[in-house]
């Protein structure tokens, strides 16, 4: 396996979760529909999936949340989290400087979902 071509996170309100992403993060819609929503990434598909449809497509109803971590690089991490407190966003940690060369800032989305914004050093 060379690369991961995409991320989905299940969410409880597909409503509420798409309204954080897009509205909060800026994330660009590409693709909705049937519980589905995908953002307009260069690199990889990053999108949210209705926990609720989870047993319709493989019969179970996965994970617990929160299951884990999402990172996105940005050119500036204090910015970042200066533009997300004005937004209302609570940090979790940061801006701080990691052992192996970045900065980041940790937030929670609506499921307790971690995305962290990091900047290379």
């Amino acid at each position: 396996m060379r690369r991961i071509d995409y991320v989905i996170w299940y969410v409880e309100s597909l409503q509420r979760s798409v309204a954080f992403y897009r509205d909060v993060l800026g994330m660009e819609v590409r693709i909705e529909g049937d519980g589905y929503v995908e953002f307009a990434m260069d690199n990889t598909k990053f999108a949210l999936f209705e926990r609720g449809k989870l047993t319709d497509l493989i019969g179970q109803t996965g994970g617990n949340p929160p299951c884990g971590e999402i990172g996105f690089i940005v050119d500036d991490v204090d910015a970042e989290a200066d533009r997300l407190r004005q937004a209302g966003v609570e940090i979790l940690t940061g801006p701080v400087d990691r052992p192996w060369r970045e900065r980041t800032v940790h937030i929670a989305d609506p499921d307790g979902n971690i995305v962290e914004f990091a900047q290379k050093l």
